[in-house]
């Protein structure tokens, strides 16, 4: 394979790589849309109102790539997969590298997923479980291994009110929630930054931190998040531990102890729009280590009920429909989002429904499967032949049954299947470890199990 060299990152980067950060051009335009891991908003326009978000100009800002016809169609030539729906409508939209890992999958040469979730409250809303089925997705349709990050540690030091209680018993409980979604044990490794820097399986994992760490500058993370000299040390270091997920070497439990081997294992990070800065400056500092550079793949946000000015927030539990909500709950929040249609029946009758604005219907757009009837109702809709109560009606529907689903697979997840799930272990995968490798791998963890449990009983022997 040939020698991986540094090589600058795509035109048209946003800071501190190349110019000014979004943070401080949000500042010196007040009224422009601000995307960040920690801000969504897409802006107000001259009157002052709520503007949608604008993704084309944010794919041009981050300096990504469109997802288009032919890679669709590349996607499903390969795979002899049809892409998902959230694929097909473009919510899923944008890549870094994506073609990459298609030619390597092409070529048999495998990969493994990364994906997360910042654990800042006990119940996960729709919009977070996004990310999660599309990833499962992916998981299924090229048989490979995935690691799940719980950044509760990030949620605490960001946080000014939780505390590291909150944010490690959000993170178990956010766990199962995931789990719920339906991925594979035997190829999934899920584990909470607090939980897994205690144990004895992360030392790989903190040597790629503290290498990344060494790359990265404080002018490199003040210009890419828009921290200041009021933001705590913790918040400055962390970028550096969430790029250590994305490399293979971070993990020999699960691809092995040939750490020159597992150096050349692509990774994929299914992941929103807002968590790219992360990955940027990952991406900027993987070849100056020798590792490959992550391929990324975006999403967009649901939208908040109340516009597609902001994303769905779990801080905001009037913006949200959460997986542990009743049904007249769902109900009575659709009831409530705002609609595209129009002030009176007459009305829409004469000019149809805004589809393009209406919550409901956005809403639809990433739930329902069915193609032939999402274009069925945006037709009847924008035609004025269906009415916002109609509309309304369909939404809460169709998310009673999602949430519905959910609750019944959540049931059947239980603390030991979480243990199982939060385990360092072996995965099972094409393209794992050999047997030979499998077996020295678990002896030497034996023996320093051991050496330990010798030097505990001669302690106790001591206090006899």
């Amino acid at each position: 394979m040939a020698a991986i060299t540094e090589v600058k990152d795509e035109p048209g980067q946003p800071p501190a790589l190349t110019a000014l950060s979004l943070a401080e051009t949000a500042q010196s335009k007040s009224k422009e849309q601000i995307i960040t891991p920690f801000d969504v908003s897409g802006g107000v326009d001259e009157e002052g109102k709520p503007k949608a978000l604008d993704y084309d100009k944010l794919v041009d800002s981050f300096g990504a790539r469109r997802i288009d016809k032919a890679l669709l169609e590349r996607f499903e030539k390969i795979t002899g997969q049809k892409p998902h729906r959230m694929l097909r409508r473009g919510l899923v939209f944008s890549h870094r590298d994506l073609d990459q890992i298609l030619d390597k999958y092409e070529k048999g040469i495998p990969f493994f997923l990364y994906t997360g979730r910042g654990p800042s409250s006990d119940s996960m809303h729709v919009g977070h479980t996004i990310p999660f089925e599309f990833t499962k997705y992916l998981q299924d349709v090229f048989d490979v291994p995935l690691v799940i990050m719980l950044t509760d540690d990030e949620k605490f030091l960001h946080s000014p009110k939780l505390t590291r209680k909150d944010v490690y018993k959000f993170a178990l409980q956010n766990a199962m929630d995931i789990i719920a979604v339906g991925f594979d044990m035997k190829k999934t490794f899920i584990f909470s930054d607090i939980e897994f820097l205690r144990g004895g399986s992360a030392g790989d994992f903190q040597d790629n931190v503290l290498e990344m760490a060494k790359r990265t500058t404080i002018n490199q993370i003040k210009g890419t998040f828009g921290f200041n000299l009021d933001n705590n040390i913790g918040e400055f270091m962390f970028p550096a531990q969430q790029s250590a997920t994305s490399f293979a070497t971070s993990f020999p439990f699960i691809f092995g102890t040939d750490s020159k081997k597992a150096a050349r294992i692509p990774c994929l990070i299914p992941c929103a729009i807002d968590q790219d800065p992360y990955f940027r400056q990952c991406r900027h500092n993987a070849p100056r280590l020798k590792y490959l550079k992550p391929a990324i793949i975006h999403s967009i946000f649901l939208p908040s009920l109340r516009g597609t000015g902001s994303k769905m927030s779990a801080s905001d539990t009037d913006s949200s429909i959460f997986l542990s909500d009743t049904d007249k709950q769902i109900q009575k929040k659709i009831g409530s989002a705002f609609s595209g249609g129009q002030d009176t029946q007459e009305l829409q009758r004469e000019l149809g429904g805004r589809t393009n604005v209406d919550i409901p219907f956005q809403y639809l757009t990433f739930f329902l499967e069915d193609d032939n009837e999402l274009e069925r109702i945006r037709d009847s809709y924008e035609r004025g032949e269906m009415q916002s109560g109609d509309m309304k009606a369909a939404c809460t529907r169709e998310l009673q049954t999602y949430v519905g689903a959910f609750k019944e697979r959540r049931k059947a997840v239980t603390e030991e299947v979480r243990k199982e799930f939060m385990r360092p272990r072996q995965l099972i995968f094409k393209g794992m470890p050999g047997k030979k490798e499998r077996k020295e791998a678990l002896e030497e963890r034996r023996k320093k199990l051991q050496e330990e449990i010798a030097r505990v009983e001669e302690e106790l022997r001591q206090e006899e």
